[in-house]
């Protein structure tokens, strides 16, 4: 079968908009959707340095590539920053393919370690938490965004680019109703173009099977080792039933999401907490103590 929009074979079909495309098609359909959703959101400015996390899994090295293509036509910059949590056997296999990809797209790359940055490793702190109800990819993540937020500083960058996609977002709503955490859904609006450090999410509106074809179709390498600690936390199992959902009810996906949108913006507007200054390291947070910081301060008390 032909392509909808050109002569070629088709590769790959979209069943919930039934749209067939061949390889060059659908590549340049993913980016002309990121584009749009960063102008929609208005993630990036004139003129502005953009530090893109890479981890060495598939949608962040996508996301770089595409990135990196945007940045040769349009008025910004980029620059990589990977993050190295100290995960023996895993986090080594990714740090050696986004240096390797980084010195292709000749995109200048750091790497910052929690190892210098907190003095322990994620293995060391999995060690020292308190109880298992502390689940690795809790701590792994909090200390994952300040060691964004430290690197992005240290480089300079206006934005922070992340590679969390659409499947990524509808786990994190269902993760934070499940828990009863209904703050942090005012948090989950992607026009963050107000914040002082902005981290935007280019790939919010695309599906996670799509960057996966994107990446294989554009011979993108990529990590396929899974993190060791993947299976802990409850993001899984959600994962796996939204999946048999799409699978069942082509687009669910993108009508739950625009739904989370919209219940993102009312939340956020009528969310009472006041955001105030932690008193350890004067990031914004809801408490006194931020949670990188109690984190932190839990682990250091079980070291000494």
């Amino acid at each position: 079968m032909k392509c909808d929009r050109c002569e070629n074979q088709i590769a790959f079909t979209r069943k919930y908009s039934g749209e067939k495309l061949c390889s060059q098609c659908f590549s340049n359909s993913i980016l002309r959707k990121t584009a749009k959703t960063i102008s929609k959101y208005k993630m990036i400015k004139n003129d502005e340095l953009v530090s893109v996390a890479v981890s060495g899994g598939k949608d962040s090295l996508a996301l770089l590539n595409i990135l990196n293509k945007m940045a040769t036509n349009h008025n910004f910059r980029i620059k990589a920053i990977t993050i190295d949590e100290g995960i023996p056997g895993y986090r080594d296999e990714a740090l050696e393919i986004v240096e390797k990809f980084c010195k292709k797209l000749n995109v200048e790359l750091t790497t910052y370690s929690y190892k210098k940055l907190f003095e322990l490793t994620l293995d060391e702190a999995l060690n020292l938490r308190e109880n298992q109800k502390m689940s690795s990819c809790s701590i792994c993540g909090t200390l994952r965004r300040r060691a964004m937020d430290y690197a992005a500083n240290d480089i300079g960058a206006d934005v922070i680019a992340t590679a969390h996609n659409l499947d990524d977002v509808l786990q994190t709503f269902v993760i934070n109703m499940l828990s009863g955490d209904t703050n942090k859904v005012g948090w989950m609006d992607p026009d963050t173009s107000e914040n002082s450090l902005r981290k935007i999410k280019p790939f919010c509106e695309i599906y996670e099977s799509e960057i996966v074809f994107y990446a294989f179709t554009n011979n993108i390498p990529f990590q396929s080792e899974p993190c060791p600690h993947m299976n802990e936390g409850i993001r899984t199992e959600i994962r796996e039933f939204l999946n048999s959902l799409e699978n069942q009810h082509s687009g669910v996906k993108n009508n739950l999401y625009q739904s989370i949108i919209k219940i993102s913006q009312i939340v956020k507007d009528s969310n009472q907490k006041q955001k105030k200054v932690c008193k350890k390291c004067g990031k914004p947070c809801t408490g006194t103590i931020c949670s990188v910081c109690s984190i932190i301060l839990k682990l250091n008390e079980k070291k000494t």
